[in-house]
């Protein structure tokens, strides 16, 4: 049973994608909320909440989408699920294809309203007609998992395809799962490490994960201990638990590293700190070999060790 993952759920958050999108106006007419403006494009222009709120009110998509997904992530007392449904419904129904994705995730997963599938397939369906590769990763999702529609991995691969072609990262990642497994097309390790590499060079943490396990097996690349711990380390920053965990084991083997029974104590700890404790059969074996000092020192590292939510909480991993 291969250790590799999928992104399993569809994912609410389409800040990057947005730039991907020939939206109604340029991107210097377009009023970014300071919440959200690192997350989209330095080169969008930051504006007041009550700026955004007016342009939104006057018909402006991409103001609306900013504060669906402002009120998605409950930033401030005033927002909610029922507001960010609200918003996304204004700009989806006037065809802004990344608030008919956020929609569709809200029916999804009956956030604001009850769950959907019907609904959400049609506004997926809406924004792949435009073209936007966010809507093929998420269709996929659900032709793979069987969400809403009868599990089909050929169509499933379909849909990757089509978005990993458009450069979207999960689309890619997940393309490399299916070929990695050899579902819904021939089983290829070669082209699995292909789709993994090009997302894992635009930063997806997964794909990272992914493709130091395929260096760490010898599967579709020469068996490499340094390249795993060295893809590893990237997907364990951006904020990979599982990835935090197998860098702490080579850490503690001497693996493509050297031997440092305090770092791999530390990434361990980060991983179980945030509720992934799938490394915690290591501890006391490192535990034995370090000082309570060193303990101390290590802890104190793995709560100052960066965890991003954004990349890693909406998704689900999956290790068939």
């Amino acid at each position: 049973m291969k250790n590799r993952f999928a992104a399993l759920t569809i994912m609410v958050l389409l800040f990057v994608w947005v730039s991907q999108l020939s939206a109604q106006k340029s991107s210097q007419e377009q009023c970014s909320l300071a919440v959200l403006s690192n997350r989209i494009s330095n080169k969008q222009r930051v504006c007041s909440s009550k700026v955004v709120q007016q342009m939104a009110l006057n018909g402006h998509t991409f103001e609306q989408n900013q504060l669906g997904m402002t009120s998605m992530l409950v930033i401030g007392p005033e927002y909610s699920e029922n507001e960010a449904l609200k918003w996304f419904e204004r700009a989806a129904e006037r065809g802004y294809a990344p608030a008919q994705v956020n929609l569709a995730v809200m029916y999804l997963n009956g956030w604001g309203t009850p769950m959907n599938y019907a609904a959400a397939l049609l506004w997926l369906h809406a924004a792949a007609d435009q073209g936007f590769p966010r809507a093929y990763y998420n269709l996929g999702v659900l032709f793979l998992n069987g969400q809403g529609v009868r599990q089909d991995y050929a169509e499933a691969f379909r849909w990757f395809q089509k978005g990993a072609e458009a450069n979207d990262t999960g689309a890619q990642t997940n393309l490399g799962y299916l070929y990695d497994q050899g579902l819904g097309c021939p089983q290829s390790a070669a082209t699995a490490v292909s789709w993994y590499r090009k997302a894992a060079d635009a930063g997806n943490a997964i794909a990272e994960n992914n493709l130091a396990d395929m260096y760490l097996k010898g599967e579709g690349v020469p068996q490499n201990n340094a390249e795993a711990s060295r893809w590893f380390e990237k997907a364990a920053i951006a904020g990979s638990t599982g990835a935090r965990i197998k860098l702490g084991y080579m850490y503690a083997n001497g693996l493509g590293v050297k031997k440092d029974p305090e770092t791999a104590y530390t990434w361990i700890s980060s991983a179980s700190m945030v509720g992934d404790r799938r490394g915690d059969y290591l501890i006391p074996a490192l535990k034995e070999l370090l000082t309570p000092q060193e303990i101390s020192i290590a802890i104190q590292k793995a709560h100052s060790t960066p965890f991003k939510p954004d990349q890693q909480l909406p998704i689900n991993y999956f290790a068939p």
